[in-house]
């Protein structure tokens, strides 16, 4: 009961949001379909119209509660249902094959956030998590990041603000333009798995893209797994950042940094991989009744739930973005997310090209 208390009204506010917005995603006007677009993407769109109109929305007692927990755990939760949509095979042939543009596209990143912190003089705390959260999973690695290195609540805001921005500009543009410089599914799925920032946003772009080349939740699923893949490198990072700070902590005399690798690693991946194996292991059975209901309905099903729960995931992270102080007060950090976000988009082509992925 405490716990419908606490996040029941957020989360029906964010599940009522995404029934709207799967309905908006169904309807086509004079021949266009608004499948394009996807029900994630009108998803966030609501949620940031209406924090836009009653100020602070998301912050009432409320409901604050609820859109957070959609936001973290319903979005693991939908990531996690994807798991019984894959072979453990593809899974493994998905990741290994786009471990070279996450690797690149990562450092790209790292670099771009250090070279602009000195160009624009932006705060260092807010560079780190911006160029972490470009370069790895968004809102999940500034979360993971931001205890390492103190990071408080305004650096904090200010930096997933950044980040959703481009989220939200990429799940709008990128199906179209990646349509329009040819990429085949296979790598659409490797383009928006390396070079969208956060997973709902990955999975909005993919969605879309589904909808747009009727792939039945392929792409979807590709990009999934090389968005899981590229969120690894959460743990080195965060270590390495974890080292840094208490070295120079016991410099000042300090007594260092404490870091629990428990809430470092993302833990759902395991719980995907998992998913993923039971899916795997019924693959090899023989046809009949059990099998031929799992991969018929189960499967179906699954795939319906996930892009509902990211749907509902977008709408809370909408709730949470205010565009207008945003652009009042994040010109610099904007700044530096889009040369991020540029840099990373452009090499996670070049390495496609060179590759011969595309």
């Amino acid at each position: 009961m405490n716990f419908v208390k606490k996040n029941g009204l957020g989360i029906i506010i964010c599940a009522v949001v995404a029934g709207i917005s799967t309905l908006l995603a169904g309807l086509s006007i004079g021949g266009f379909s608004f499948e394009v677009i996807g029900a994630p993407v009108f998803a966030i769109i609501i949620g940031m119209v209406i924090t836009s109109i009653f100020k602070n929305f998301a912050a009432d007692e409320k409901v604050k509660d609820g859109i957070t927990f959609t936001s973290k755990k319903i979005l693991q939760w939908a990531v996690i249902i994807l798991g019984f949509t894959l072979n453990i095979k593809t899974v493994l042939a998905v990741g290994g094959q786009s471990l070279p543009v996450i690797i690149s596209t990562i450092a790209v990143s790292l670099i771009a956030a250090a070279i602009m912190c000195r160009v624009l003089k932006v705060d260092k705390k807010v560079s780190i998590l911006v160029g972490v959260g470009s370069s790895i999973c968004g809102g999940s690695a500034i979360a993971a990041t931001a205890p390492v290195i103190d990071a408080d609540d305004e650096e904090i805001a200010q930096s997933i603000s950044v980040i959703f921005l481009f989220n939200v500009i990429a799940a709008l543009i990128f199906p179209t333009f990646g349509n329009a410089i040819g990429l085949t599914n296979d790598g659409f799925a490797l383009f928006a798995g390396t070079a969208v920032n956060d997973t709902s946003s990955v999975t909005a772009a993919a969605s879309a893209w589904d909808s747009m080349k009727e792939t039945n939740g392929m792409v979807l699923a590709q990009a999934t797994t090389v968005k899981l893949t590229r969120t690894l490198a959460i743990i080195p990072i965060t270590l390495v950042l974890a080292f840094m700070r208490t070295r120079e902590a016991k410099k000042a005399g300090g007594e260092g940094a404490k870091i629990s690798m428990k809430k470092i690693f993302p833990w759902f991946i395991l719980y995907f991989v998992m998913a993923s194996l039971i899916t795997t292991l019924v693959a090899v059975m023989p046809s009949g009744g059990f099998t031929d209901f799992y991969n018929e309905y189960f499967v179906k099903g699954a795939k319906w739930l996930a892009k509902f729960f990211i749907a509902m995931a977008m709408c809370a992270i909408g709730l949470n973005t205010n565009i207008v102080s945003l652009v009042k007060k994040g010109g610099k950090p904007i700044a530096m997310g889009f040369v991020c976000w540029m840099a990373i988009t452009a090499v996670s082509l070049v390495m496609q090209h060179v590759l011969g992925y595309w």
